[in-house]
């Protein structure tokens, strides 16, 4: 498998998993080959397979729905540690940790931050590289406007403040956004459409 993205010290892959095409991302520290797994989402042999080959000492789960979490207990028997917000583990079968807005989590010499963007759950989050103007978005924005609120848990003022206030004005027109379904966008490509959100309701 390729790099989707790579910078002389980092590595990003994308593997596209299960029966609605979940994107589960691999965050590759290249000075010392440690990886952060971004949402054990399903396939789990394939997972495995992967957190071997690229060093994977960690699962972060954006939030608790059922297709972003099908494969948490296979990494967890494998011996990865996985980490959710504490609104959103009980939706998940087993853990290890939760985190919470604001904490950095490092693996060789990155970090990712932890930002609390409720809307789409109570406890959702996206994950900044440090350093890297790129932001995992989960399911809080895709390209073309906000996660689904009709869920358990969903509330559409929530995400349009979550992506407003801790997205839109806490970073730059060109952090590119890794959503949880899709393609790749950038903050300066949604921005522009907030009011549209609003407007549709959805």
């Amino acid at each position: 498998m390729d790099a989707e993205i790579r910078f002389d010290d980092v590595s990003i892959y994308r593997v596209v998993v299960g029966p609605i095409a979940n994107n589960v991302f691999i965050v590759q520290c290249n000075q010392t080959g440690e990886s952060i797994l971004i949402d054990a989402a399903n396939e789990h042999e394939r997972l495995l397979e992967l957190s071997k080959t690229l060093g994977v000492i960690r699962v972060l789960e954006t939030h608790g729905h059922w297709d972003h979490i099908g494969a948490v207990e296979a990494v967890r028997d494998a011996g990865i540690d996985v980490s959710v917000s504490i609104e959103d583990a009980s939706r998940l079968p087993s853990y290890d940790q939760t985190i919470e807005d604001g904490q950095v989590i490092t693996f060789g010499r990155q970090a990712l931050r932890v930002i609390h963007t409720p809307g789409h759950t109570e406890g959702s989050l996206c994950f900044e590289l440090i350093e890297h103007d790129i932001l995992f978005t989960g399911d809080t924005l895709f390209p073309g406007g906000p996660g689904a609120t009709k869920f358990e848990g969903g509330d559409f003022n929530k995400i349009i403040d979550s992506i407003e206030n801790r997205i839109f004005r806490s970073f730059q027109p060109k952090t590119l956004l890794l959503p949880g379904h899709g393609d790749f966008t950038t903050v300066g490509n949604e921005s522009p459409h907030l009011d549209e959100w609003v407007a549709r309701g959805w």
